[in-house]
């Protein structure tokens, strides 16, 4: 019997600069993502995002965008679940330092930065999701899609 999907939510949180948020996994393959987590019983995707928000970057004060993409991937961790299906919210704020209120290396991160979309773009770095350089592009251009993004890995 396969085992479940864990229901997750993230933010794309862009600075006044463009600039975006990402938090660095420790663990294959090692990539860059947004900010987010798994969804407790009970929570709404809000309520969720803004607890994992606090927790991994110390936001707390933001309005809470569009419905930009939804992902699902498979990985196997040795947990209990086979993969995340998550959706990404965007979340536009003023630069800030990011502080956040947990132990980061529980969760599996072990860096946070802001990223240009240029530096995105240049670096053999790996995202997640792999396209998130085209997609943050589309973005900045053009606005949130009318509808969700539905993107993979």
């Amino acid at each position: 019997m396969a085992k479940p999907w864990r229901e997750g939510v993230r933010a794309l949180v862009l600075d006044s600069s463009d600039r975006v948020l990402l938090v660095h996994f420790s663990f294959p393959p090692y990539p860059w993502a947004t900010p987010g987590g798994g969804i407790e019983d009970g929570e709404s995707d809000e309520h969720a995002l803004r607890r994992e928000l606090a927790e991994e970057i110390g936001l707390d004060d933001f309005g809470l965008g569009p419905l930009l993409w939804t992902r699902e991937h498979e990985f196997d961790l040795g947990g209990n679940f086979r993969g995340q299906r998550e959706r990404c919210y965007l979340v536009r704020v003023e630069p800030f330092e990011p502080a956040p209120r947990l132990d980061l290396t529980v969760e599996g991160v072990d860096d946070t930065r802001w990223w240009t979309r240029d530096e995105i773009l240049n670096s053999t770095e790996v995202f997640a999701p792999r396209r998130l350089s085209g997609v943050l592009a589309e973005i900045l251009a053009h606005g949130p899609p009318a509808q969700p993004l539905v993107l993979g890995k």
